[in-house]
């Protein structure tokens, strides 16, 4: 991801990359597809095996009557029977096996992918209410420095004490606001810290430019670079998967030939012979089309639901592009013009107020303006970085390094 690029993090302070890092190396999420890989492992020894031997022990003509009477007249016969796998079989029980770890690699790719694009949304809505707390920080500055200056006036007998008032009921309202933003970034890092398996955060902040965005690349590119993202290349091995069972389903058509090679003993004459056997079933491949033709289905369905993944993620990514573009402009248009003429205004708005030429309720609704510019300039940098990072996670490439291959 080239979210949010930070350096010179400080030993309580945490950057994305750290997260990245650290939910890769411990989230659990992703460390069961070891387990199904494992589990797979054991599937193939088994249907890479032979069909088991069977040996039988089978006693005629005892314990009769007459000339039959015990087991003077028995005969006892000591055999060995398996299967000859005709079809491929064997091979076609192996594929399937091995078809299924492309999937589940594929779908680790996917879970990965998705994992990181949580992290990095964490990361930066847990971004954006820092900085709001630095606001918070400021308007609680700008709210006793506001008291100040209303009780100075107010003890000259320039302004009157309902202003004074008013003005300290602003500063307890802003350190109000302040204490609740704080204990919301306390549990945005627990949530953040969550997803490497912490308790606890280890952090006491995180550093990123909320400000910094990779160039994007036109729809139409990111959208070729969908086709081959992990979400989709779940469906050619699912493919891959409904293919090698509909291999397996087809060999079952092919009858096995049972076989017994046996050795029978006639307790009446003390005599052996040799036995020996062979059957196999009759129209076994009719009696598996059924089979065959729910494998085929299983496999001619994977094409459709490719398709209409495929539109909800143009949809989604289209969104998520259009979004972006207006956030990254409303950042530059606030940054750029909004706050700098707030910024100026309140000043003028001050000076005036001081000098009796403006009310207590023009100051402070010049205040308000300028701190709701900046909190939804800090909104704008959050909406642009989280749909930021929506289109890696769509397109499963930086886009930083999507604009790279595109310039080359």
């Amino acid at each position: 991801m080239s979210v949010l690029p930070a350096a010179h993090a400080q030993e309580s302070a945490l950057t994305l990359s750290d997260a990245l890092s650290s939910t890769l190396a411990q989230n659990p999420r992703l460390q069961v597809f070891d387990l199904r890989l494992a589990g797979l492992d054991g599937r193939r020894l088994t249907a890479d095996q032979n069909p088991a031997l069977a040996a039988g022990l089978e006693v005629e003509n005892a314990l009769g009557s007459g000339d039959l009477q015990g087991f003077d007249g028995a005969e006892y016969t000591l055999a060995l029977s398996s299967v000859l796998e005709l079809g491929g079989k064997r091979q076609a029980r192996v594929g399937l096996i091995d078809t299924r770890y492309g999937l589940v690699e594929a779908e680790r790719r996917a879970e990965t992918l998705d994992l990181l694009g949580q992290v990095t949304q964490r990361f930066v809505t847990t971004l954006a209410l820092q900085e709001k707390l630095s606001l918070a920080a400021e308007a609680v500055a700008l709210a006793e420095r506001t008291h100040e200056i209303v009780a100075g006036r107010a003890e000259r007998g320039a302004a009157p004490r309902s202003e004074v008032l008013r003005a300290r009921a602003a500063l307890r309202q802003s350190r109000i606001g302040q204490a609740r933003l704080e204990a919301e970034l306390e549990s945005r890092k627990m949530a953040l810290a969550s997803l490497w398996s912490e308790t606890t955060p280890d952090f006491q902040t995180l550093e990123g430019d909320l400000f910094q965005f990779s160039a994007a690349d036109s729809f139409e590119a990111l959208y070729q670079r969908v086709s081959d993202s992990p979400a989709i290349e779940v469906f050619a091995s699912e493919e891959r998967l409904r293919n090698a069972e509909m291999q397996l389903a087809r060999s079952q058509s092919e009858g096995d030939i049972r076989w017994q090679l046996g050795i029978r003993r006639f307790e009446e004459t003390g005599d052996t012979a040799l036995t020996a056997g062979v059957s196999m079933p009759l129209f076994s491949g009719r009696r598996n089309r059924g089979e065959v033709q729910a494998a085929l289905a299983a496999r001619n369905e994977i094409q459709y639901r490719r398709e209409d993944t495929l539109l909800r993620l143009r949809a989604q990514l289209f969104d998520a592009w259009q979004r972006r573009q207006q956030a990254v402009a409303a950042v530059q248009q606030i940054r750029e013009g909004v706050v700098p003429d707030l910024t100026e205004a309140l000043e003028l708005t001050r000076d005036a107020y001081e000098r009796g030429r403006y009310t207590y309720v023009e100051w402070i609704s010049a205040q308000q303006e300028l701190l709701s510019a900046r909190q939804a300039l800090v909104d704008a940098a959050a909406t642009a970085l989280l749909n930021q990072a929506l289109l890696e996670q769509l397109t499963a490439q930086p886009l930083a390094a999507v604009q790279g291959a595109s310039e080359r």
